[in-house]
């Protein structure tokens, strides 16, 4: 009897505690907590609605305040949120948000893992590059000098103001023999420049040119353009329109041009998975894209959150993009080098 009394005292109608590591021991009491699946429901519901959004982006609705286009223009920038969930998902126990969580940063990596790691290779033997100076500059004699020494054969400035222009001419004279300008838009080069001549983008003044550089590689097309600026109003939501139309007309010039080798450098006021740029982007290869080393934002420079300043080209085989280092400019200036076949 009194065995059978130990026996039944010791088992106490109750399961065994769990043995071994912390970790396990967590883990079954994880395995008798039934709330871990209906818990963190707002959670999961967030994280789909992220996922769907970064997946059917395209399909956003431009209509009203143009919200597809800011919402891409800031696209990257919502993988932010996925640590953010994740913890939240730890501290809730909630198995449910957590798989929805983890779908939600596979959808970010599908789609931008590929910008996070260095693309660039060791070839090219044309090496460009442009730059917003900002028509506010205080120092373009700095700038001009800091942007010359990039090594870039081949330099594009945009929002030259008047006044800065002698002083950016005299600053690159003696790196670049060769240069254009067109309105508020310039063309510095090593090589000759012909047949350069304004773009037409729907503005009423010139912020975009035509040039033909006559490079040791054969005859390269250069466009550089500065497409209107984007407003963000309460009232108005994102104001793009006038950019929309000046980006059709680029895309209409980049379509009628007959040399093989086109390149394109300027500020677009717009990234490459905004579709209001598709009639651009449709036709042209992003260097930064194709060969850079991450994310590569240029804009604002203090803290660049957008890679509105593009080096696009066709025809012609990407090897490296960057930025480079901060200017007197609300704006990075960006690099590239590239490989021009005969």
């Amino acid at each position: 009897m009194a065995q059978a009394y130990m026996t039944e005292a010791g088992n106490g109608g109750s399961e065994p505690e769990p043995s071994g590591s912390p970790f396990r021991r967590r883990l079954a009491e994880l395995k008798r907590d039934r709330g871990i699946w209906r818990r963190g429901l707002v959670l999961t519901g967030f994280a789909a609605l992220l996922s769907l959004i970064m997946i059917f982006h395209a399909d956003l609705p431009n209509d009203v305040g143009n919200l597809g286009s800011l919402t891409e223009t800031f696209l990257p920038w919502l993988g932010l949120a996925v640590p953010v969930l994740l913890v939240a998902a730890v501290i809730r126990k909630s198995a449910t948000a957590l798989i929805a969580i983890l779908l939600t940063a596979a959808v970010w990596v599908n789609l931008f893992g590929g910008l996070v790691t260095d693309k660039s290779g060791s070839g090219g033997n044309l090496t460009v590059a442009t730059h917003n100076v900002d028509a506010d500059n205080t120092d373009p004699r700095g700038t001009a000098e800091s942007i010359g020494r990039s090594g870039a054969d081949i330099l594009a400035l945009t929002e030259l103001k008047g006044d800065a222009v002698p002083v950016y001419e005299k600053a690159l004279a003696g790196t670049y023999k060769y240069h254009s300008v067109e309105g508020t838009v310039g063309l510095w080069s090593k090589f000759p420049l012909t047949a350069s001549q304004p773009v037409d983008i729907r503005m009423g003044w010139t912020r975009a040119m035509r040039a033909t550089v006559a490079t040791p590689h054969g005859q390269v097309a250069t466009f550089v353009a500065h497409l209107p600026s984007v407003r963000v109003k309460l009232n108005a939501g994102f104001t793009a329109n006038q950019r929309d139309n000046s980006a059709d007309a680029l895309g209409a010039a980049l379509a009628a041009e007959p040399l093989k080798k086109v390149l394109l450098l300027g500020d677009l006021n717009g990234t490459m998975n905004d579709r209001a740029l598709s009639e651009v982007t449709s036709q042209m290869r992003s260097t930064q894209g194709a060969a850079g080393d991450g994310f590569g934002f240029s804009w604002p420079a203090q803290f660049p959150m957008a890679r509105i300043d593009q080096i696009m080209v066709r025809g012609i085989k990407p090897e490296a993009s960057w930025t480079l280092p901060r200017t007197g400019s609300d704006h990075l200036p960006v690099a590239a080098r590239l490989t021009l076949k005969p």
